[in-house]
C-alpha cells in the first residue's frame, strides 16, 4: 500500500531523518517508536508533503509515486495526517470541523457515509455535534481531529503522538477507538511515546533513533525484546 524509502530531511545543517524506510500494508496498525527529537514527526511530515525530503527519497502509495507532491495531493492519494497539535479549528463546531475534512475530491461522493461511520465510532461527537471545539476536553478534541482526517476517506491514517496530554483513562479509550478504526478497513501509521499501549494494538513496529531506523519487527516481538523493554517500556 505505502512504501516510503530513503527518507532524509535536513533543517539547515541539522539532520533530522536519514535514509529511513517503512512499509504500511493494507488494514494494519504500524507504530514508530522513538525518543523525543528522534525525528518521528519529521518523518510523518515528509510523507505527508509538509516537509521537503532530500533528493533520493521515494514515497509510493498504491503503486503511484507521490514523492515531493504537495500536501493536498498526498491527501487525494489516500493519506491523511493528524499532526501533534491536532490542527483543528477551535472556534468552529464539531460538525463544521468534520465537514471541512470532506473537502478532497476523493471524499465528496461518500461524505454522508463517512460521517455516519465517524459518528458511530465516536458517539460523543454525535452528542456534541453543535458544540464549539474550544469548549471540549483534550480527548474529545483528539476525536474531532481523527474524525476530520477520516472524513477525507483515507486508506492510511497517520497519527502523530495522539495520546499526548491525555489522562490514562482517555489514553485507553483512544487506543480502543484506533482498533475500531482499523476494523473499518483503514490502515494506521502511529507515532507514539506510549510504547506499551501502542504495541498492544499494533501489528508491526519500527524503532527510530537519531533519525535512523534501528529495528523493525512484529509488535509482539518488539514488546518482548529486552532492548525495547529497557528503552521504551520502563524495564529495569
Amino acid at each position: 500500500m505505502l512504501e516510503a524509502k530513503n527518507i532524509s530531511v535536513f533543517y539547515g545543517r541539522h539532520r533530522a531523518v536519514e535514509s529511513a524506510s517503512v512499509e504500511i500494508r493494507q488494514n494494519e496498525i504500524v507504530v514508530m517508536l522513538g525518543a523525543n527529537g528522534a525525528g518521528k514527526s519529521t518523518f510523518l511530515r515528509a510523507i505527508g508533503g509538509l516537509t521537503p525530503a532530500m533528493k533520493g527519497a521515494s514515497v509510493v502509495m498504491d503503486g503511484v509515486n507521490i514523492t515531493h507532491r504537495p500536501a493536498h495531493e498526498v491527501v487525494e492519494s489516500g493519506i491523511a495526517l493528524v499532526p501533534e497539535d491536532r490542527g483543528i479549528f477551535a472556534d468552529l463546531t464539531v460538525m463544521e470541523n468534520l465537514q471541512l475534512g470532506a473537502h478532497p475530491k476523493r471524499a465528496r461522493a461518500h461524505e454522508k457515509e463517512n460521517l455516519d461511520r465517524i459518528l458511530t465510532l465516536f458517539p460523543r461527537l454525535a452528542e456534541r455535534r453543535k458544540q464549539a471545539v474550544r469548549t471540549m476536553s483534550g480527548g474529545e478534541r483528539q476525536m474531532v481531529a481523527i474524525g476530520r482526517a477520516m472524513m477525507s476517506a483515507p486508506s492510511i491514517l497517520m497519527l502523530d503522538e495522539p495520546s499526548l496530554g491525555l489522562s490514562p483513562l482517555l489514553c485507553s479509550e483512544l487506543f480502543r477507538s484506533l482498533t475500531a478504526v482499523k476494523e473499518t478497513g483503514m490502515s494506521i501509521f502511529l507515532v507514539e511515546q506510549n510504547a506499551k499501549q501502542s504495541l498492544a494494538i499494533a501489528d508491526r513496529g519500527y524503532l527510530l533513533d537519531n533519525g535512523h531506523i534501528t529495528g523493525s519487527d512484529t509488535a509482539e516481538a518488539l514488546a518482548k525484546d529486552e532492548t525495547v523493554q529497557k528503552a521504551y517500556l520502563g524495564a529495569g
